[in-house]
């Protein structure tokens, strides 16, 4: 179970992060509004998740998922350039995750 919530409050860092880049220095209230919601569940999701695994590994795993569906959301967007270099990297830190969900030694 604690996998699971640390990939949602690491999906939900994303969208704040996103949210944060539209809410232009919080002048704009529906983005300002959709990153302090973000912001609380993801916090929320990765207290929960450090409760049972890793703090560091918790954290990495959480900041991984974060940076790569922004930069992903960027490039799909147009707001941010794709290149061929990129996309390996991203996949590069896909596989890091992954790589440190295998090594954390926790069930399920």
């Amino acid at each position: 179970m604690s996998w699971l919530v640390l990939v949602a409050s690491g999906c939900m860092e994303s969208v704040w992060a996103i949210a944060l880049g539209k809410s232009e220095g919080f002048t704009h209230l529906g983005p300002s509004v959709v990153f302090v919601v973000a912001l609380v569940l993801s916090m929320l999701g990765l207290s929960f998740a450090v409760k049972t695994l890793p703090t560091g590994t918790a954290y990495a795993v959480w900041v991984g998922i974060g940076a790569a569906l922004t930069v992903i959301y960027g490039m799909v967007t147009g707001s941010e350039p794709a290149s061929v270099a990129r996309i390996l990297l991203i996949a590069g830190l896909v596989g890091c995750i992954i790589g440190l969900k295998l090594v954390s030694g926790d069930e399920a």
